[in-house]
């Protein structure tokens, strides 16, 4: 199948902030096979043109969620990290049954998707249910298998096994890929966790973890092993392989040196670090240092949100506040820690930019709107997305070549059947 699309600007993705104005993108079964300015466009042929009046951006990558808690958005508003958990949704969550967290997935998926997010990396229970949710709406996900010490749970060990397993059975078309997902190393002990990075070399998965979200998570272990948590998961043998760091507020230059020397990524999540009033985390200095970095939205019970173009603009935002400088994230930079730089991050080099070879997930974002004028120059087109853009501006959005959104409704899944589902399965949860 051979498709053309033709767009007022194309913007790539990539870190310098490339936009193409007037431009055409032809996709071949799935793939793009050529992208740039329409007059140096090869013939059409017979492909199906799509013409569309907006601009063309890669989807976006979310690079950390927990998406199954839209079913507690909302909840325990106002609390701090660890009563939050402790009092709202760890209660809640043992409540869940494998439906639930389907039928929440599936609507956060399509969620994401209007919004323009065609790729998120997820950590929740039930993976298997997680990724029959996105195969339903279209989307591409990357689920860590949660390792968790939690009532009800089986050993951590045991659960470690059953995430290795899941992985192996995995199908190799880009749509569902399985990782490693321990908690913490609060919460998992170390040698499980040693373990969990073991399993993912050796099988190449992604291991996902948080780490530093607050400044005092880190303090027991602190003081029984005098390291700080990036150094003890390295003399635990932790790090190296495909880490994905999420959080990372508290981190010190040892740490970064670290960081640095693993290769650690970071799924940076403003809104959620906002709202739990866990800090701001050191973006710029992680950059500089060569340090990969995703924008995340975390789960829709910290955010609340799943938009992630209102993320890249509190990114942006908040790394110029905390250096007080405008130029500390500029807008290309922010709008490529959605794409490119967030495929990077969680190691998916076929996702992210809209290049020759990558995967054709493509979003329509509208911009006949006052917010995106005037454009005197391509770069303008950045800065709007950035600054002025959001997630309802997106029309239409497509998954290797898929149409998944047409005219802002899902082609795939009844959205109002599932906010329906969605609030009285919530009301359970809830015990209302």
């Amino acid at each position: 199948m051979r498709q053309r699309f033709t767009a007022r600007a194309v913007v790539v993705g990539d870190r310098g902030g490339t936009v193409l104005p007037d431009a055409v993108l032809d996709v071949t079964d799935g793939l793009i096979e050529w992208v740039g300015p329409a007059a140096e466009a090869p013939p059409a042929g017979d492909a199906d043109v799509v013409a569309l009046p907006g601009v063309l951006t890669p989807g976006l990558v979310n690079s950390h969620s927990h998406a199954p808690m839209v079913l507690f958005r909302g909840q325990g508003e106002g609390l701090p990290l660890d009563r939050w958990l402790r009092e709202v949704m760890w209660p809640r969550e043992a409540r869940l049954t494998p439906d639930d967290i389907e039928v929440a997935m599936t609507a956060a998926s399509a969620e994401m998707l209007a919004g323009g997010v065609t790729t998120s990396v997820e950590m929740y229970f039930h993976p298997e249910r997680i990724a029959a949710a996105v195969t339903a709406t279209g989307a591409r996900a990357v689920v860590a298998t949660p390792l968790l010490p939690l009532p009800g749970m089986p050993p951590v060990a045991e659960q470690l096994d059953a995430a290795v397993a899941l992985a192996a059975g995995a199908p190799g078309d880009g749509a569902v890929e399985y990782g490693i997902g321990p908690h913490a190393a609060y919460t998992v002990p170390l040698p499980v966790l040693a373990d969990a990075a073991w399993a993912a070399r050796e099988h190449g998965l992604l291991l996902h973890l948080h780490v530093a979200e607050t400044a005092t998570e880190g303090d027991d272990l602190l003081a029984a092993h005098g390291l700080s948590v990036p150094a003890l998961l390295a003399s635990y043998d932790v790090l190296g392989g495909r880490v994905l760091a999420a959080h990372c507020v508290h981190l010190g230059d040892g740490d970064l040196e670290l960081w640095q020397e693993y290769d650690v990524a970071v799924a940076h999540c403003p809104a959620s670090n906002a709202k739990l009033a866990s800090g701001v985390a050191p973006v710029r200095p992680m950059l500089d240092r060569g340090i990969r970095v995703g924008l995340g939205t975390d789960g829709p019970a910290s955010n609340d949100s799943l938009d992630l173009f209102a993320d890249l603009r509190l990114a942006a935002g908040m790394a110029r506040l905390r250096e007080r400088s405008s130029t500390a994230l500029t807008a290309a930079e922010a709008f490529w820690l959605a794409t490119g730089g967030a495929a990077d991050a969680i190691g998916r080099p076929d996702l992210g930019q809209l290049a020759v070879g990558r995967r054709a997930d493509l979003v329509h974002v509208d911009t006949r709107d006052l917010g995106f004028e005037p454009v005197g120059d391509p770069a303008d087109v950045l800065a709007h997305l950035v600054w002025s853009g959001a997630g309802r501006h997106v029309r239409d959005v497509w998954v290797g070549g898929r149409p998944v959104m047409h005219d802002g409704a899902s082609t795939t899944v009844d959205v109002e059947a599932l906010r329906a589902d969605v609030a009285a399965r919530a009301a359970r949860l809830a015990g209302a």
